[in-house]
């Protein structure tokens, strides 16, 4: 530390620059390892599996049903706090829970979740190697409710419309997007801030809105 602090000198910064960069260092080195600890105590005891590298920033929240299954993957990064999130406040922690036996949740490896709510009640939610979920975005495979008819809206849960999703490998997410029942989102594609994913997003496009719509494909790099 002593070096770095030196050597940061010797470059012009000032005292003041020294300590705000000590600061964020800090605040990126304890709260990641407190909130890695406090994931994995949680995970041992509730039998959610994790990946080795995997990496929590503030409180995650995890419920697992029995006979339901949540996997997270090696590397992957869950960030609940507003200390580390980029470009937004977080309004919730990461959250991951299965409500029912069979449902799973499933993170691949390197993936990062950003003050994420992802719901499996019935079915499978696949979130893919490498996808960026954004801040405050919302994952269900279902309504959680029955749509018709209006007057058993309240009781009926309506089991039989639920639908897993699929969010495939370097997808991006952008922030406080909701991703609906049924849904599957191709590899790499990116979905813009604020949009609802209501319907199947192909690989390698650019999709926003409510409900999202494809906005244009992907150049193509392999002619640079």
């Amino acid at each position: 530390m002593k070096c770095k602090i030196c050597k940061a000198l010797e470059h012009g910064l000032s005292p003041a620059n020294v300590t705000s960069w000590a600061c964020l260092e800090a605040m990126r080195v304890f709260g990641g390892a407190w909130g890695t600890a406090r994931l994995r105590i949680k995970a041992f005891f509730l039998g959610v599996e994790l990946g080795p590298g995997v990496n929590a920033h503030g409180t995650v929240g995890l419920l697992r049903w029995p006979g339901g299954s949540i996997r997270i993957g090696a590397g992957a990064r869950l960030i609940s706090s507003w200390r580390r999130a980029t470009a937004a406040t977080v309004g919730a922690p990461v959250r991951l829970r299965v409500f029912g036996p069979g449902a799973a949740i499933e993170i691949g490896d390197g993936a990062q979740l950003t003050g994420v709510s992802v719901t499996a009640r019935s079915t499978r939610i696949v979130i893919g190697r490498k996808a960026l979920l954004a801040p405050n975005c919302v994952v269900v495979d279902s309504d959680f409710h029955a749509l018709w008819p209006p007057e058993e809206r309240a009781d009926n849960p309506g089991h039989e419309n639920d639908a897993p999703v699929v969010i495939g490998d370097y997808a991006w997410i952008g922030m406080n997007s909701l991703v609906l029942k049924g849904v599957t989102i191709g590899e790499g594609a990116v979905v813009g801030a604020g949009s609802v994913v209501s319907r199947d997003v192909p690989p390698h496009c650019l999709a926003a809105g409510a409900p999202a719509r494809v906005i244009r494909q992907a150049p193509d790099f392999s002619t640079r």
